[in-house]
């Protein structure tokens, strides 16, 4: 590579690191704001708004690259959106009643259950550093779970179930990202994420479920419904395009940020702030999943050289 294309790939690193900043201090506004919504919509017609929204603002772009979607892929790409609708609806319900900083703290668990999914869904192979990380992720977790369960009940394991479905979202991403268009990807999530919350608030109604019944919004309530689909397509577009300029491992640290901007988030609009045993919970998890990064860099780096470190 020479002097030139150094720079430029320098230059599109400081970028994606950039935008991945810039997103990772977006994306938990979408979460406060359904926290301001939940005291008057239920989560899932906030959830329901949420793919409405990404679904019609993507659309005119998907329409253009609808030639380049692989027909074959629409099974996963259904699953996805039902994975992610139901990501979303777990979680708009946890920050419903939990402190903003601590529903996205036992969230971010998802990386490490996202390790062990590996293993076992795609066959990766993960050493016992690896293992170890994970399991002390969770401790990190559940250090934050049991305060929180005493006080808001199994609302606490909410995030915990948003996590999972998350990472099992991610291993359909992976299989399916080297065919297909991202935007198209992100255009599919929100429909079928769409179906699935409209099939939902429909059983809602008729079987009485607080949690899915519809209601009819106020003018201001519409006006936030939409932003939370406007700050969420724009922000996992900014990821996408984040992602296709560095490596993952690069960016994934990033991702942590998250939980500063949530803590920020959670005091000026909730006066909500972790106490110190929600920040031990957070310093684990953080520390056992840059670990996790840390190791997946290491390995991608060394195995053409060394594949055998694979079992370490």
């Amino acid at each position: 590579m020479s002097i030139g294309e150094d720079r430029i790939a320098a230059r599109n690193v400081e970028r994606a690191m950039m935008i991945m900043v810039a997103a990772m201090l977006l994306l938990p506004a979408i979460d406060a704001l359904a926290k301001v919504l939940a005291a008057t919509v239920p989560a899932g017609l906030i959830a329901w708004s949420r793919f409405a929204f990404q679904t019609s603002l993507l659309a005119p772009a998907a329409m253009q690259k609808r030639r380049t979607a692989q027909s074959g892929l629409q099974l996963t790409h259904a699953a996805r959106g039902a994975l992610l609708a139901l990501t979303t609806l777990m979680f708009f319900a946890a920050v419903r009643v939990l402190p903003l900083a601590e529903a996205i703290s036992i969230f971010f668990v998802e990386p490490l259950i996202l390790t062990l999914l590996s293993a076992v869904l795609l066959r990766e192979s993960i050493g016992w550093r690896r293992i170890s990380a994970v399991a002390v992720g969770f401790a990190g977790a559940l250090i934050i779970i049991r305060p929180s369960y005493e006080i808001f009940g199994p609302h606490a394991l909410l995030p915990l179930g948003a996590a999972f479905c998350f990472a099992l979202y991610l291993i359909l991403t992976r299989r399916i990202a080297p065919r297909e268009d991202p935007t198209t990807m992100q255009f599919y999530a929100g429909f079928y994420g769409f179906l699935v919350m409209s099939a939902g608030l429909t059983f809602g109604w008729a079987l009485d479920i607080e949690v899915l019944m519809p209601v009819w919004p106020s003018l201001q309530d519409w006006g936030l419904l939409a932003l939370v689909g406007i700050v969420a397509t724009v922000g996992h577009q900014m990821v996408v395009h984040a992602f296709r300029r560095a490596e993952a491992a690069i960016l994934a640290p990033f991702q942590y940020l998250e939980i500063v901007a949530a803590t920020a988030y959670g005091f000026i609009l909730f006066n909500d702030f972790p106490d110190a045993t929600t920040w031990l919970g957070v310093a684990i998890i953080v520390g056992s999943g840059v670990y996790v990064f840390h190791r997946e860099r290491t390995l991608a780096r060394n195995e053409p050289q060394e594949p055998t470190l694979r079992a370490s």
